[in-house]
């Protein structure tokens, strides 16, 4: 029995010097770096700056499809979407286009997105701002939160608790009024030209 217990001892040791000898060479495998490893990981990053162009490339060429189809104002492009929805719907589908709602930021802006919605859309129409006063009542900010530098509300803007969007009036020459956002109007998505 002690001889039989003295082999199995010395069987248990010898599997644990060879498999720790194992062991030791695979992390000498792994921490020795070769030449071929170091060229390998340069392709790797090439690729990797190569799908990034393409994307850019991709990106560049769907915003130049965006300004065939819709117009160019200002360094920005347009896409009329004459498709009544809400305006959380109508900013989701901006977004999955690449853009937002759009929002003058001057008089000229305000002016020529009027005339592309009457051309596109229609003249008594309204369209979706990308405006809102949904955090605090009567404190209207565009869709980054940021508050606006430009307005065009039409004279009779009081600011009423339940109307937290604003739309473009086609009726009333492009003035702004402040809306219900579960009413469905138009919309017009803005893309910034890179």
């Amino acid at each position: 029995m002690d001889l039989r217990g003295a082999c199995l001892l010395l069987g248990v040791l010898l599997l644990s010097h060879f498999s720790s000898q194992q062991m030791m060479s695979k992390k000498k495998l792994v921490k020795k770096e070769t030449p071929k490893d170091g060229a390998i990981e340069e392709l790797r990053k090439q690729i990797d700056d190569i799908l990034k162009e393409v994307n850019l490339l991709k990106e560049q060429q769907a915003l130049q499809t965006v300004c065939l189809k819709g117009t160019k104002i200002q360094g920005k492009c347009y896409l009329a979407d004459p498709m009544k929805k809400r305006y959380h719907a109508a900013s989701e589908d901006c977004i999955a286009k690449g853009g937002t709602i759009s929002t003058p930021l001057s008089l000229d802006e305000n002016d020529k997105l009027y005339d592309y919605m009457r051309q596109t859309i229609g003249s008594d129409e309204e369209i979706w701002l990308g405006i809102n006063d949904m955090l605090t009542e009567g404190v209207w900010v565009d869709q980054t939160g940021s508050t606006l530098r430009y307005k065009n509300w039409d004279t009779s803007f009081k600011g009423d608790r339940t109307m937290n969007c604003a739309v473009l009036s086609g009726s009333m020459s492009g003035k702004w009024l402040d809306e219900n956002c579960r009413e469905e109007r138009a919309s017009v998505c803005e893309f910034n030209i890179v």
